[in-house]
């Protein structure tokens, strides 16, 4: 076989055909000779492999079985170069697939440099690179000086996303043509792919794997086969929250390998930052069948256990009313894994309740915001904080969550708990402004009027305008507070509605903010009423 240091055949314009040499004037009839009869016999199973009458390799050698090995050789390598041309023809038609069987077919018949080559090109283009890497490798072993064919292992190294080896690959070429341009432009992308794959590292490193995530990505701008780097992306999304995403990554390689260990790890990693352990733990023990010492499965299959056993002891304490147990064993099921969201929030939800058992309203309150920050959806996490805000006499904030829940789920019960909450709501107002104009609940409109001007006088802005900054905007505050106060009772003293209610005069079930509009409620702040109540 010869050399491979020519770009012929190499995915280029095939060259002209040959005939080997075939006898073209052969003579017909009786009067052969013994000797021209032999030839005309094998010239027609020449001819019959010429025209694919006999399209197997092994047929024809059994054919060929008493002609001479130079002659057999000859022949093959001209039918080899004809399936090389059906190839190229293929795959200037862009038919990937049907080139790679036509060279599949040239390397049956007489394999060389050029088939290998060629077919790896047509690999690539159809993303099974690693296919093309071992075509590629075959290439420049038939000729160790084949410069085409040591930049395409480079290629292929850096599409499966080994920088390392990819550097190796092309720094032979160089040694080979120290001048070829091409080799220092996928040199150059060898280096880039290194460098976003070290960048993503580092974050990682720093449990940054927003940045990590976003290096990986384009890393994956170089290595569209890296599976490795998309697996470890993959990884990096369940840190992130990011499950489903993960998921939909892992999900589309199993379907086409469904006993790779690190893939089975994501999927576990998605199963346990969904909360479903038992689901993790069936991928994690599956993982460590087949790679007995994958420390991370190892390392996440013992949290997950632990994170069972911990929600099973805290419930069982909390049924049997413990709930300084409950409260302490779900404190230390918190500390287990800082990245798991789900989990953990329903953990801040259950501790949450167990601090409201226990008298612990502002821890309750805190235990539900964090929830709410891990998972935005949780409805009992809303309804827990909303119940106890009514407990610590916070009812705008208690309203605000009823609300949400209410737009969350529009059942009956929540719509109840709204307007439940919004009375509560309107009363604690009214003890407010009675309390702010310095009168009692008892106390008639007349009384109200003379008591709101005396209190308009007192901190009208025009009386404090030589006072210091801070000392006018505490006034202004005041006197607009004052103004609220009055224009809300006046306003329902008008409308026929007893302000001494205890029900609010039979207000209609409508939102604060309507009820309140035209007395411009925007200015007034309900941070302390509960110092008073």
């Amino acid at each position: 076989m010869g050399s491979c240091n020519s770009k012929e055949g190499c995915c280029q314009p095939p060259r002209k055909m040959i005939t080997c040499g075939l006898a073209k004037d052969l003579k017909s009839g009786e009067d052969l000779t013994p000797e021209e009869r032999e030839r005309k016999k094998k010239f027609e199973a020449k001819r019959k492999i010429h025209d694919h009458i006999i399209p197997s390799l092994k047929l024809a050698r059994k054919l060929l079985v008493e002609e001479d090995k130079e002659e057999e050789e000859e022949l093959l390598h001209e039918l080899a170069f004809r399936k090389k041309v059906e190839g190229y023809e293929a795959y200037s038609k862009n038919e990937y697939q049907e080139a790679v069987q036509h060279y599949t077919q040239a390397i049956e018949l007489y394999a060389d440099c050029t088939s290998y080559y060629n077919r790896s090109a047509c690999n690539m283009m159809i993303y099974r690179f690693t296919d093309a890497l071992n075509d590629a490798k075959h290439a420049v072993t038939l000729d160790n000086f084949f410069v085409e064919g040591w930049i395409r292992v480079g290629e292929c190294h850096v599409a499966l996303g080994d920088g390392e080896m990819a550097l190796s690959a092309l720094r032979r070429t160089q040694e080979i043509e120290p001048s070829n341009s091409t080799v220092h432009q996928e040199i150059a992308s060898a280096q880039a792919l290194l460098t976003c794959i070290r960048e993503s590292q580092d974050a990682a490193t720093k449990s940054d794997y927003i940045t990590a995530v976003f290096h990986l990505d384009q890393a994956l701008r170089y290595a569209l086969g890296g599976l490795v780097l998309l697996i470890t992306k993959a990884e990096y999304l369940t840190f992130l929250g990011r499950a489903s995403e993960a998921e939909d990554i892992v999900n589309d390689i199993l379907v086409s390998d469904n006993n790779r260990a690190d893939v089975l790890y994501v999927r576990g990693l998605c199963r346990y930052y969904q909360d479903n352990q038992d689901a993790a733990i069936h991928f994690f023990q599956e993982v460590l069948r087949l790679v007995p010492d994958h420390n991370k499965a190892k390392e996440t299959y013992e949290r997950a256990k632990l994170l069972n056993k911990k929600k099973e002891v805290g419930e069982a304490a909390f049924i049997m009313d413990d709930f300084a147990r409950a409260y302490d064993i779900y404190s230390e099921a918190l500390e287990i894994d800082v990245l798991n969201k789900s989990t953990n929030s329903k953990l801040y939800y259950n501790r949450a309740t167990v601090a409201a058992k226990l008298g612990l309203l502002e821890q309750a309150i805190s235990d539900c915001t964090e929830a709410l920050k891990l998972d935005d959806s949780c409805v009992n996490a809303y309804l827990r904080r909303a119940k106890t805000y009514q407990q610590t006499e916070q009812y705008e904030e208690a309203v605000r969550d009823f609300e949400k829940v209410y737009r969350m789920q529009r059942s009956q019960e929540h719509k109840q708990l709204l307007y439940e909450a919004k009375t509560l709501l309107r009363r604690a107002k009214l003890k407010y402004y009675y309390k702010i104009l310095g009168v009692s609940k008892t106390a008639s409109f007349d009384e109200i009027k003379k008591a709101y001007k005396k209190q308009a006088l007192l901190h009208h802005p025009d009386r404090h305008s030589s006072a210091s900054a801070d000392e006018k905007a505490e006034h202004e505050r005041k006197f607009k507070e004052r103004g609220e106060a009055y224009a809300f009772l006046k306003k329902m003293h008008d409308r026929g509605q007893d302000v001494n209610d205890p029900d609010c005069g039979g207000f209609r079930d409508v939102g604060f903010s309507e009820e309140f509009e035209a007395s411009g409620s925007d200015c007034f702040t309900f941070d302390s009423f509960d110092c008073w109540l």
